[in-house]
């Protein structure tokens, strides 16, 4: 899977979060937020961070907002203007509009006016976001500090029929399998000698950086 275009408007700690976990899995982000500092303090963790009003029609058409496959609206308090600029947005030509809402009221008007997904930052925090958008093989993700986390990841062709043992994941990914999701059946703590099967689903531990090399190697 080729990298994809991206543009995160609003750059409070949501925006911020999706923005960068983008760009570091290898995607083009464009930032946006009406905050000089909001914009500068994103710079060197994007493609490009600008300052504009995106609720103009004319400044979201000048940046070429139409090229982008995914706007990501992480808009904070001010719900009008959220609702706006998912509406530009989706009549610009964007193909994939994903907003974030303060309630479940707001969340249906996005909706109706056309916004592909909608997500409440308390339960979808911004980094599982990106790295969902990203990889249809990454399942679930929590993010235990910058550095760690805990992610689902679907069986990649590679690993199926061998085992723990001969996949030595520590040493080939720098991660650790806790436990191996088979349907409704969790084997919690696998032995080396646990096999692979296709569809199975691993729940491992690892490094930021070591679990954003696999995403890359499973969605290439």
């Amino acid at each position: 899977m080729s990298s994809k275009q991206y543009v995160v408007i609003g750059l409070g700690r949501f925006g911020t979060s999706v923005a960068k976990t983008l760009y570091a899995l290898g995607n083009d982000v464009l930032a946006i937020d009406q905050s000089e500092d909001n914009v500068q303090s994103i710079s060197d963790s994007v493609t490009h961070a600008v300052q504009a009003d995106a609720t103009d029609e004319n400044a979201l058409r000048a940046l070429g907002i139409r090229n982008f496959d995914v706007a990501v609206i992480a808009i904070g308090v001010d719900i009008q203007s959220s609702i706006m600029i998912t509406l530009l947005a989706k009549e610009l030509g964007v193909k994939y509009v994903i907003a974030k809402a303060q309630n479940e009221l707001h969340a249906k008007v996005l909706y109706r006016i056309g916004a592909d997904r909608v997500v409440f930052p308390e339960r979808d925090m911004g980094v599982r976001v990106a790295h969902n958008l990203v990889s249809s093989n990454i399942l679930d993700y929590i993010e235990l500090s910058p550095d760690y986390s805990i992610v689902e990841i679907a069986v990649i062709s590679q690993w199926v029929g061998k085992t723990l043992k001969e996949l030595n994941m520590r040493a080939n990914y720098g991660i650790n399998v806790m436990a191996i999701k088979r349907g409704s059946e969790i084997n919690i703590s696998p032995s080396a000698e646990d096999i692979i099967n296709d569809g199975d689903i691993l729940v491992v531990i690892g490094g930021t950086e070591e679990l954003n090399k696999i995403e890359k190697v499973k969605t290439e």
